[in-house]
């Protein structure tokens, strides 16, 4: 029987992922990813059909788009997505619009910027996946394996950027940082 206390990563995968020489490889694939959705997020918050006097027109008609494609023998929305969107966002689409608006110029500013990549990364992430589940694909395919990648490496994406100096002053949940030190000790 094994007594297996931990499971090390190949060396190739300790290297793309652990080690800040590879912080320029990630930096255009942070940035890349991040100027998608600080532009989509930019061009919302100028769209008055966004956030502005008709906030939510411009997400009730994508959520419709969405319900009608839950038609047909091989559906492209699952029925139980269908049912979230016109159940929960529909009832409140102004609150949604906003957030997708804003949630995609934020995760978009804080992946340029470097600052809590993994963090950011993971709420695009889950901004792709909820654009894939209502039945559009465009870039979000590419642009959910690219927020895999930045969440897997989220240590070394950031070292070309803020990340680098927040950190170490802030800490993860697991190590505290220089800031909280003298606080916590």
């Amino acid at each position: 029987m094994f007594d297996i206390k931990r499971i090390e990563d190949s060396p190739l995968t300790n290297f793309i992922f652990n080690n800040p020489k590879v912080a320029p490889i990630w930096l255009p694939v942070r940035v890349y990813v991040g100027y998608i959705f600080l532009t989509a997020g930019f061009g919302k918050l100028q769209n008055e059909a966004w956030v502005g006097e008709k906030a939510g027109n411009a997400l009730t008609g994508f959520i419709s788009g969405a319900l009608e494609k839950t038609a047909g023998a091989h559906p492209d929305v699952a029925m139980w997505y269908a049912d979230f969107l016109q159940n929960i966002v529909l009832p409140n689409v102004v609150l949604w619009s906003g957030l997708v608006a804003w949630g995609e110029f934020l995760v978009g500013l804080a992946l340029i910027l470097g600052l809590f990549t993994g963090i950011a990364a993971f709420f695009g992430l889950f901004m792709n996946f909820n654009f894939m589940l209502a039945g559009t694909l465009s870039s979000n395919p590419i642009l959910f394996v690219l927020g895999v990648l930045l969440m897997l490496g989220w240590k070394v994406a950031g070292f070309w950027g803020l990340d680098r100096y927040a950190l170490p002053l802030l800490g993860t949940p697991w190590q505290k940082g220089r800031m909280f030190k003298k606080w916590l000790d």
